[in-house]
């Protein structure tokens, strides 16, 4: 294991993370009152997160129907407003359990 590579590699992204917090507080000082700039920067966040999460979901698991479900499962419920816990949950359980079925049904 390259111990150098690794603490290079923590280095820069604690170093863009920073930057990239940073930098809005030194470009806008004064509240954002425009409300389209306001309404993306609002959901500048959950758009990230999805792109970061969304492939990853159907390649958690040996299946990618396993990984449809536990997205099924995690959308309808989400579309129900249910909670953060309740959803996450019920999608690895869902995931577990369709997984364990595939498994089951292969052997």
């Amino acid at each position: 294991m390259d111990y150098t590579r690794i603490l290079i590699s923590i280095f820069i992204m604690a170093a863009l993370t920073y930057i990239i917090r940073m930098v809005p507080m030194v470009f806008f000082k004064k509240k954002i009152k425009n409300i389209y700039i306001k309404s993306f920067l609002d959901y500048v966040p959950y758009a990230v997160l999805g792109a970061m999460t969304f492939p990853e979901i159907l390649y958690s698991t040996s299946s990618m129907i396993a990984g449809g479900i536990a997205l099924a499962v995690a959308l309808l419920l989400a579309f129900f407003k249910k909670g953060l816990l309740t959803v996450s949950l019920s999608a690895t359980a869902a995931a577990y359990i369709t997984q364990k079925v595939i498994d089951y049904i292969i052997k």
